[in-house]
């Protein structure tokens, strides 16, 4: 039997999302679906058409779904599922603004997916992410290590990237990390990031560091303000394909994501984001990273913010 992964909604995201998992080659099948009709089978009859020249052989399916759950029979046995449905942010909107209309859509989807793969990991990346995410493993009634949300590797990536820039080094030689949620309460660690295996503090000035720091908290909307229509995918769905790759592999890569979180750093029943060390259960554990007291106190601060919001989720 081989491995199967399923992303919801043909979207930029989602299709960007679809074509990285199949061009990967590690899964047999990758289904895309969308409400909207015909488009997830053409983009699939497209991706199709470019193996011979990619060289994979990962075959992909499209499937318009419908209201009543039509056409979601064919995610049926999915390893992973990724959930891009939902709409984007506009110029101007923060991810919040999007709560109650994605609320319906994620959970729509959720109740589906629990229905057709019930042993699915699921991979949240709608927004807003901590409470999409939340709202995921409350409608799917998966353990909750099942379900996980897309934020901290997206994050980390964009301040890695602006490190490199600032510094005019190679991305690779950059390592950052960012916790707590995705958005205001982002908690970037400058402690545990590196510049050539440097510290970080050591390669620029504290104030370049927190200017870095706002611009990662809003990279998103930087993205969102310039493209006028949508909001960021490239990054994005770089992020999520590659957590789905250490699911169906197996991998016990440890990556920064939104999880449940229940004793670690002292803090519990949260979704929040951490590292953790992901395989083909999910998250397998939550690696709990040495913080210092200012970033510590940063990310309890994130996890009580998530929390009043994730307390609204349960009525959506």
């Amino acid at each position: 039997m081989g491995k199967k992964v399923t992303v919801v909604g043909a979207g930029f995201y989602g299709s960007t999302t679809a074509q990285r998992l199949a061009e990967y080659d590690v899964f047999d099948t990758v289904v895309i679906t969308d409400i909207v009709e015909g488009k997830p089978a053409g983009l699939a009859l497209d991706l199709n058409q470019s193996r011979a020249i990619e060289g994979f052989e990962t075959k992909v399916v499209g499937v318009t779904t419908g209201p009543n759950g039509e056409g979601y029979e064919s995610i049926e046995g999915s390893d992973v599922v990724v959930i891009t449905a939902g709409l984007p942010r506009k110029p101007g909107m923060s991810r919040m603004d999007l709560l109650e209309t994605n609320a319906k859509i994620v959970r729509q989807v959720a109740e589906n997916v629990a229905k057709y793969a019930p042993n699915a990991v699921v991979i949240v990346v709608s927004n807003p992410l901590d409470e999409m995410t939340a709202l995921a493993q409350l409608a799917t009634q998966f353990p909750k290590n099942r379900v996980l949300g897309q934020a901290g590797m997206l994050d980390t990536a964009r301040f890695s990237n602006f490190v490199a820039e600032a510094l005019n080094v190679p991305v690779a030689s950059v390592r950052t990390l960012t916790l707590g949620s995705h958005g205001d309460t982002m908690v970037p660690v400058p402690s545990k990031s590196t510049v050539n295996g440097k510290p970080l503090r050591d390669a620029m000035p504290a104030e370049q560091i927190e200017e870095l720091v706002v611009k990662t908290r809003n990279g998103g909307a930087e993205v969102v303000a310039l493209l006028k229509t949508g909001s960021a995918y490239y990054a994005p769905s770089a992020a999520a394909a590659r957590m789905a790759k250490a699911v169906a592999e197996d991998s016990g890569e440890v990556m920064p994501v939104c999880a449940w979180v229940d004793g670690e750093y002292g803090i519990s029943g949260v979704y929040l984001g951490v590292e953790a060390e992901i395989g083909a259960e999910g998250v397998k554990r939550v690696v709990e990273t040495d913080l210092d007291a200012d970033e510590r106190a940063s990310l309890l601060e994130a996890a009580e913010a998530v929390r009043a919001k994730q307390g609204d989720i349960s009525s959506m």
